[in-house]
């Protein structure tokens, strides 16, 4: 199905779903989510799409991997209601959280540079590290306002492996010395560049263990090539958009 079909042709729901390997059901779910505009109807009560529907859709999936499925259902539902200002806002966001991405990318290879610039075994912490460490470590509360996540999200790390912070003897509170900073560190900056637990687990372990950095590096080629994969799907996403934008005049 090409983009030569005139507004008046009826399609069903079988040819929108034929085109992108979904099922029927997924484009009326679609539909009823605010996705694609209200079908039409046939005297009989089936369903009944055009162009317009066709546009839609190929503009929602062609979203879909540089926003995620929330954020350009989201787009989509703004368009359908004429609220076009909300879907540019939007996309505005998606477009400043990929740069803050980035700025998290180079974030973490500067963490690595100051692990590299410390020599083994040690493989010390770096001047950020020790600049969120009191003499004496620091308490779950202090690092989770300094890191900006919740203390919860501290322990849930900790029953990872990704630190391993010692008890004080008198309160039994956990105490995080600069290793555990920088850990704690690195496994954000990983969380926030998409990485599960499971996969940044064995890298802080290689890390600690002061077996090299090899395996990091890997994870940075990676992370780069994920993050320029979304800003090219960013940009085919937009014009898959301004298409359907210029169908609805």
């Amino acid at each position: 199905m090409g983009r030569n079909l005139q507004s008046g042709d009826r399609l069903r729901p079988i040819d929108l779903a034929r085109e992108h390997g979904l099922s029927t059901q997924a484009v009326r779910n679609y539909e009823e989510a605010g996705i694609l505009p209200a079908a039409g109807r046939t005297p009989h009560g089936y369903r009944t799409y055009t162009s317009l529907h066709a546009g839609a859709l190929r503009a929602f999936l062609a979203l879909v991997p540089g926003h995620g499925h929330q954020t350009a259902a989201s787009i989509m539902r703004a368009v359908n209601q004429g609220a076009v200002d909300e879907a540019f806002h939007l996309i505005d966001e998606s477009h400043a959280q990929l740069l803050d991405d980035r700025r998290t990318l180079k974030a973490v290879e500067s963490a690595l540079r100051d692990l590299e610039s410390t020599t083994a075994p040690k493989l010390g912490v770096g001047s950020e590290a020790a600049a969120m460490t009191e003499p004496g470590g620091t308490f779950i509360g202090p690092l989770a306002d300094k890191l900006g996540i919740r203390p919860a999200t501290l322990r849930k790390w900790e029953r990872a492996g990704l630190m391993r912070p010692r008890r004080d003897p008198i309160t039994g509170y956990r105490v995080y010395d600069e290793a555990d900073v920088r850990d704690a560190r690195l496994a954000h900056q990983l969380r926030r560049g998409g990485y599960l637990l499971e996969r940044i687990a064995p890298l802080i372990a290689q890390v600690r263990t002061a077996g090299g950095l090899e395996p990091l590096e890997a994870t940075l080629r990676d992370w780069h090539g994920r993050l320029s994969a979304r800003g090219r799907a960013m940009l085919t996403g937009a014009a898959e958009l301004e298409a359907y934008l210029r169908e609805r005049g």
